[in-house]
């Protein structure tokens, strides 16, 4: 079943989610509020609006899709109060609690939390998502439906995840793409040309990837068969588990970035 849809921000993953939910016919009408330039391809009916007050005052939505950055929500969010009691609330904004949006919405505004990531752009996303005490079970089936379009979706019950699951799913893309150019920066310092070494660190990642999202071995056991007693792999992995080695750094970076996002809840 379609529904009426009021994007809110139209970036990277703005523009990832729509496309999702063009393919998946997951919308109907469609208005995008998007003040600077909007991503190439847009569906053809989707109205493009510069800001809330050009809506067609006739269009009611039933969802609300928040998808401006933490930094901006102060100023965007006044303008949506109007929808509060008939739509649904998404917001994908890092940080931002659901009681920061009841503040600004009403108390009795629907609102849920997801965390999506950058690879919902290929449909391979995973989102996150806490629903309010409004929000019915079919506004959250809404929710759900939107974000499937794009990935995996699941559900927690305690909002103090959230901050993690930014920290590690949502920012954790970076980090893959960062292992890939550091991997090719390696290869290249061993004499490979630029070119292939950036070849064989794309393809070695993204075919990891794909080998660990269908295989039922846990990564542990994954890593374990590519590692032969004395081999290569072994010597380089006593680099990288040695201490203050790539466990312990990641856990330093998830704590910086779960650190961060509780800062942006004020």
């Amino acid at each position: 079943m379609s529904a009426a849809l009021l994007l809110v921000g139209c970036g990277k993953m703005g523009g990832a989610m729509l496309a999702g939910w063009e393919a998946a016919g997951a919308a109907g009408s469609v208005v995008v509020v998007e003040p600077h330039s909007v991503p190439q391809g847009l569906p053809a009916r989707a109205t493009v609006v510069k800001d809330a007050a050009e809506i067609p005052a006739d269009f009611k939505p039933d969802a609300v899709i928040l998808a401006v950055k933490p930094q901006m929500m102060d100023a965007a969010l006044p303008a949506y109060r109007r929808f509060a009691g008939s739509a649904v609330f998404v917001s994908i904004a890092a940080g931002k609690p659901i009681a920061y949006f009841e503040k600004h919405l009403g108390a009795g505004a629907a609102i849920v939390r997801a965390m999506p990531n950058t690879p919902a752009a290929v449909g391979r996303g995973i989102s996150v998502c806490i629903g309010n005490a409004a929000a019915s079970q079919p506004q959250k089936d809404l929710a759900q439906r939107l974000l499937s379009a794009v990935g995996e979706v699941t559900w927690t019950t305690d909002e103090s995840h959230m901050d993690a699951v930014t920290a590690v799913s949502g920012s954790g893309p970076a980090y893959v793409f960062l292992l890939t150019e550091a991997l090719a920066a390696a290869g290249m310092a061993q004499g490979l040309p630029q070119d292939l070494a950036v070849r064989l660190a794309r393809s070695t990642v993204a075919g990891s990837g794909e080998l660990m999202r269908q295989s039922f071995e846990s990564a542990e056991q994954l890593r374990r068969n590519v590692t032969s007693p004395k081999g290569t792999t072994e010597a380089a992995l006593d680099v990288l588990m040695a201490e203050g080695g790539l466990v312990q750094l990641l856990g330093r970076a998830v704590d910086a970035a779960t650190r961060r996002s509780r800062e942006l809840a004020g």
